[in-house]
């Protein structure tokens, strides 16, 4: 027995050395022997993969040497006999010592039977009607078309399909009685247990009396034989296979049904030229009137399947939408086997036609595919479906696409991006709006398995022209689908496409679209910088808030507390304020007066007179008091004054100043006091007077366009020089040339005039008065609209001070003039005219240094 499992790869391994072959299969397992006459393998076609078998009859064989014609038979009818009923054939490789034939997988009805055992009775039944109407089918055709006999029907002659379906083989000898070359007449006894199938005549006789017998006579008798050992697998054959040849009781029936057991009883009629023919069985069974014994093949569920399946696309509609429902409500009886190889084909083939069936028949194609084994669901469901998306017709595109849930997840992203995509990408720009709205639901199923290049390019222009699409669900939906791809989006397209695309839907003319706008900036929250958040995303939704819809407006309100608290909790982590240049102490340090936490205010009007009194307190308090040396100038005569600052009655510090060497050229009052020359200031001044004080005021509080009353001071104080913002230790000073004159009012007189100064003696000469900076050497003098004045006063009285007289000007008497609602080219015509009264200014400063240093010399 060794011997024999080993022998037939030992022949086919014998074959290839000696031959040199190269086989056109794969051997694999073997399954099943016939004896020493053929074994079975499974076996893998090397051009494509594909399951096959292989039939191997060993010539060298000692007890196949008397077969060998039978062998040869076999080949020559399997290669010209082509029916859907008869075992495929599809390539041989044949030598003198080993014919292979390559067929279709099967596997024999022998196998088959003890496998399916288990089944459902009813589903069992069903099955072995089906089959045997299908060998009746492919005996009618051989003994009426091909005019021969088969004399070999029999279990281990018949094979079964991956689909369950029943075909015949066993063809050693077949024999048309018109042939030369006929081996049933001499050589029918050499096959394997040879009288288990003979019909009486013949164990009479001898197989040359089947001569004057008809063609079918054989071949119904061992076909009512194969019906009873499939319906009674354990028991022996009926009384009537043995002389006298009894006719079979109904007692002895066994499995068989009652409406077969009437033709059973004619098929072993011991009579030949009485008996029934498979053709006649056919028939019979077929019959859908007749009364009992007869339409047993016809009402059978498998059968009427399978008739429908193969004119399914010609029948008409009525005719198909009773096999669809016939299928629908059948759905759990069917075999496995018959389901996946047999039913989901054959739709997958009908839906290539399109339809107005194909809505029915891709979820019922899903239904059946719930039986199917995992590891056939790939290749029995999904891959057909996948095809399927080529198609041009929209109902199978539609159908396709509302089916997608179910079986999205058995699909691959190589699958997804080389066969899918392509085809569905056409849904976008489909003339039919239904088409485009089904392609936007369903890209967010498959956007997991899409690339990075599909998603953050070719996916992102269709939704874009769909924003814009008429159908406003559309523009709705392609809203959300934007929200549900932002966070798998990459991070320069989530900069550039969310902000415009999600805006753009908060214009939409429909109020579901406006919604979907909010709702998407919220869903992408984390998706935005959090610069973003606060001069993008923040604003492009303040304007919901007062859209006409409640809806809207309603959402709206939350994603602004929703972006607010964002931004409130990065802020909290922020420090008070930016660190200066030099490294020194925090703004909030330098500034006194500057907002605090405590000093937050809930009101406009609170907010303005606190922005105010920050301006002021600012600049005064910045004042160290090493900064407030005053010296005495030899033809002014006053005492320093110490203004109350925003309203606060703590006088400012005054430092005595040792006076200078030569008091007629004291430098306190010079605008050269910081030895740096004439050229150099004058550069610097024209510099800065381009420039304004914006970096002294960080841009914070002077806007160049709304300078109502900003401007009007700085135009008419005298020319400053700008410094940088200095450490803790390095004040804001003034230092500012007085001449003996009448006060002139200033314009900031009214928070001057609100103060308390308090007075201080002189200790300064009184022929000189001075106020400089303290002794930080290469520091700009600054001069500012916002900062409080100080006029000469007597030692002895406290008086409020304005503003020094101005420079003579004939610009001067100008009122200064608003820029407010002037256009560009207005603003830059009246900045170029003050630019000219600074340069006139500077040439006056030049000249009287002139002359100071010529009366100085006298």
């Amino acid at each position: 027995m060794d011997y024999l499992r080993s022998f037939g790869s030992a022949a086919v391994s014998t074959l290839v050395q000696k031959s040199g072959l190269n086989l056109p299969f794969s051997l694999g397992a073997k399954v099943y022997s016939c004896e020493t006459f053929w074994t079975l393998y499974d076996a893998t076609k090397r051009e494509d993969g594909s399951l096959v078998s292989v039939f191997e009859y060993d010539l060298t064989h000692p007890l196949n040497k008397s077969t060998i014609p039978l062998a040869r038979n076999s080949l020559r009818k399997l290669r010209t006999i082509r029916h859907p009923d008869v075992l495929r054939y599809i390539d041989v490789v044949e030598s003198d010592s080993a014919i292979c034939i390559m067929t279709e997988r099967v596997r024999p009805l022998p196998l088959a039977l003890s496998q399916s055992s288990s089944n459902v009775p009813r589903e069992r039944e069903d099955w072995l009607i089906w089959g045997l109407h299908r060998i009746s089918v492919a005996l009618a055709f051989l003994n009426d078309s091909a005019s021969s006999t088969h004399g070999n029907v029999r279990p281990n002659a018949i094979f079964i399909t991956p689909s369950g379906e029943w075909k015949l083989g066993g063809f050693e000898v077949l024999s048309n009685p018109k042939d030369d070359l006929s081996v049933i007449y001499t050589m029918g006894g050499l096959m394997p247990d040879a009288m288990a199938c003979a019909p009486p005549e013949v164990k009479k006789e001898g197989w040359s009396a089947l001569k004057d017998v008809p063609v079918s006579a054989a071949d119904g008798y061992a076909l009512g034989l194969l019906l009873h050992a499939v319906f009674n697998p354990t028991h022996p054959p009926p009384p009537t296979a043995q002389p006298p040849h009894p006719p079979p009781q109904v007692s002895s029936r066994g499995a068989i049904p009652l409406s077969v057991f009437p033709s059973f009883k004619k098929l072993l009629n011991p009579n030949a030229k009485s008996r029934m023919s498979p053709k006649n069985l056919l028939d019979i069974g077929m019959a859908e009137s007749g009364g009992e014994g007869h339409g047993f093949f016809v009402h059978n569920r498998l059968v009427k399947v399978c008739a429908g399946l193969d004119g399914f696309t010609l029948s008409s509609e009525s005719d198909k939408a009773s096999l669809l429902r016939t299928l629908k409500e059948s759905a759990s009886s069917f075999p496995p086997e018959f389901v996946s190889y047999r039913i989901l084909p054959c739709l997958a083939s009908a839906l290539e036609f399109g339809g107005a069936s194909a809505a029915t028949i891709v979820p019922l194609v899903l239904q059946f595919g719930k039986n199917v084994a995992p590891d056939d669901y790939g290749s029995v469901v999904v891959a057909p479906l996948v095809k399927l998306f080529a198609s041009a017709d929209r109902g199978t595109r539609i159908a396709l696409l509302d089916s997608l849930p179910e079986f999205v997840e058995k699909l691959d992203k190589k699958t997804v991006v080389d066969k899918i995509w392509p085809n569905l990408q056409t849904g976008f720009t489909d003339t039919v709006a239904i088409i485009r709205e089904a392609t936007v639901r369903a890209i967010v199923l498959l956007s997991p398995k899409l690339s990075d290049r599909i998603l953050n390019n070719d996916l992102l222009r269709h939704l874009a022209r769909l924003q814009s699409d008429p159908e406003a669900s559309i523009r709705t939906n392609t809203c959300i689908l934007i929200g549900r791809l932002g966070p798998s989006l990459g991070y320069n397209t989530k900069r550039k496409v969310l902000v415009p695309a999600f805006s753009m839907a908060l214009r939409d003319s429909f109020v579901h679209a406006r919604v979907a706008g909010v709702m998407a900036f919220m869903a992408t929250a984390e998706c935005f910088e959090i610069e973003d958040v606060a001069s993008k995303v923040v604003p492009a939704i303040l304007g919901a808030t007062l859209d006409k819809e409640k809806l809207v407006r309603d959402q709206a309100f939350k994603a602004v507390e929703l972006f607010v608290k964002r931004l409130e909790a990065h802020a909290s982590t922020m420090p008070e304020t930016a660190s200066t240049e030099d490294g020194g102490d925090d703004l909030a340090t330098r500034l006194p007066g500057a907002y605090t936490q405590a000093g937050l205010v809930n009101s406009a009007t609170g907010a303005a007179a606190a922005l105010t009194g920050w301006a002021v307190s600012s600049l005064g308090k910045k004042l160290a008091p090493a900064d407030m040396q005053t010296t005495i100038s030899s033809t002014i005569e006053g005492s320093t004054l110490t203004p109350t600052i925003n309203g606060s009655a703590s006088p400012l510090p005054v430092t005595p100043v040792s006076p200078s060497a030569n008091p007629v050229r004291s430098k306190g009052l010079q605008l050269g006091g910081n030895k740096a020359p004439i050229s150099t200031l004058a550069d610097e001044v024209a510099n800065e007077a381009g420039q304004g004080s914006s970096r002294l005021w960080n841009d914070d509080l002077i806007d160049i366009n709304a300078d109502e009353g900003d401007w009007s001071a700085f135009e008419s104080a005298p020319p400053a020089v700008e410094s940088k913002l200095a450490s803790t230790t390095d004040g804001l000073g003034f230092g500012i040339s007085l001449r003996p004159s009448s006060p002139i009012p200033d314009e900031w007189g009214a928070m001057a005039s609100s103060s308390r100064p308090t007075s201080r003696s002189s200790t300064s000469r009184p022929s000189q008065i001075s106020r400089t900076l303290s002794p930080q050497p290469r520091r700009s003098i600054v001069s500012s609209p916002l900062a409080p004045a100080f006029s000469p006063a007597s030692s002895t009285r406290s008086t409020p001070i304005s503003s020094p007289r101005p420079l003579p000007n004939t610009a001067d008497n100008t009122p200064p003039t608003s820029m407010a609602g002037m256009s560009k080219e207005e603003k830059a015509a009246e900045m170029a005219r003050r630019k000219e009264e600074r340069r006139l200014r500077i040439e006056k400063l030049k000249e009287q240094k002139k002359n100071a240093a010529a009366a100085g010399k006298v």
